[in-house]
C-alpha cells in the first residue's frame, strides 16, 4: 500500500492508498479510517478491506504530508559515512539522535520558507521509516514486527543556528523544514530499505547520490537504540539521516536559496518535490 493524506474539491482531509501506478487515489476514510494514523494503527486492515472505495485521479486532489502529526520526528545525525567526514565530525559510535517539531511538517509541494532570521538553510535527502507497533526495548531481530513502512524527508537545517548551540532540534525545527511524503509505502512493497538509490536535485542539477547500503546504523539497530530509551509509538517517524553533499559540505557552500525547486527521491518510495521562497 501506498499510504496518503489527501483532499479533493470539499477540501476535507482523508486517508488514502495511490492505486494504478498513482495514478488514481482510493479514499479509505469510507473504511471508517479517520485519518492515516488509524490505518497505521490497525496496520493490516485496510489492505483487507472487502468494500468499494471512492477513486479520485491524482490530478483532481491535493496530495497533503502522509503523517501531519505523528506522535514523534526522530531524527539521526551524520548517518553515512561519507556525509560524517564532509562535516568535519567522526563517525558515531551510538546513534545522534535530534528531533524535528512535528509544526515544521510539510507535503509534497508546499513551499520550503526561509526564514529572516538564517543565512544559511540546507538541504538533506533522507529516508525515513515509520512505526506501526510500539514497543519497549525491542530487539532488532524483531524491528520487521514493527516497521509499518517507509516515506522521504527533506531534513531542511538551518547551520548558523545549529552550529550556535550544542543542540540541533531548533535549527531544523523552523516551519516548513521537515518536507514529508508523498506517501508511506508499506513495508511488504520494499524487499530490503538498506539498498535504496536515494538522490536530491534542486533545479536539475544533482547534489546528493548515494544509497541506504551506506547507513552507518541501519533500521534494526535504530529500533534497538530507540526503544531502550523510550517506547516506540504507533506513527512515529524516524528519518535515517542524510548522505554526502549537502551544502554545508561543499566548498564553496551552498545554501538553498528563493526561487529554487528541491526534489529527493528515493527507490520504490516515489519523488518529494517543494519549491523554495523567502520569508
Amino acid at each position: 500500500m501506498k499510504l496518503v493524506s489527501f483532499s479533493s474539491s470539499d477540501g476535507r482531509v482523508r486517508a488514502g492508498s495511490l492505486i494504478e501506478d498513482g495514478s488514481m487515489v482510493a479514499d479509505l476514510s469510507v473504511a471508517g479510517y479517520m485519518d492515516t494514523l488509524a490505518v497505521i494503527i490497525d496496520r493490516f486492515g485496510a489492505s483487507g478491506y472487502a468494500g468499494t472505495y471512492p477513486v479520485y485521479p491524482i490530478s483532481d486532489v491535493r496530495l497533503h504530508a502522509p503523517l501531519a502529526d505523528p506522535p514523534r520526528v526522530f531524527a539521526i545525525g551524520l548517518n553515512y559515512r561519507d556525509h560524517a567526514k564532509e562535516s568535519g565530525m567522526a563517525i558515531p559510535t551510538t546513534p545522534v539522535v535530534f528531533f524535528k517539531l512535528t509544526t515544521s511538517i510539510i507535503g509534497p509541494g508546499d513551499p520550503i520558507v526561509l526564514p529572516k532570521n538564517s543565512t544559511q538553510p540546507d538541504y538533506e535527502a533522507e529516508m525515513a521509516f515509520v512505526i506501526g507497533k510500539g514497543g519497549y526495548r525491542i530487539p532488532a531481530s524483531a524491528w520487521r514486527e514493527h516497521v509499518y513502512g517507509y516515506t522521504i524527508v527533506n531534513d531542511v537545517s538551518a547551520r548558523d543556528v545549529q552550529f550556535a548551540s550544542s543542540q540541533w532540534s531548533m535549527s531544523k525545527s523552523f516551519p516548513t523544514f521537515c518536507p514529508l511524503g508523498p506517501a508511506i509505502v508499506s513495508a511488504d512493497e520494499i524487499g530490503d530499505p538498506h539498498h535504496l538509490a536515494i538522490r536530491l536535485i534542486i533545479d536539475g542539477e544533482v547534489l546528493q547520490n548515494s544509497n541506504t547500503s551506506e547507513l552507518v546504523f541501519k533500521v534494526p539497530e535504530l529500533v534497538e537504540y530507540l526503544s531502550s530509551i523510550t517506547p516506540l509509538l504507533p506513527g512515529d517517524v524516524i528519518s535515517t539521516g542524510t548522505p554526502p553533499g549537502v551544502g554545508l559540505g561543499r566548498t564553496p557552500k551552498r545554501w538553498l536559496k528563493p526561487g529554487e525547486t528541491v526534489t529527493v527521491t528515493v527507490e520504490g518510495l516515489g519523488a518529494l518535490t517543494n519549491p523554495v521562497i523567502a520569508e
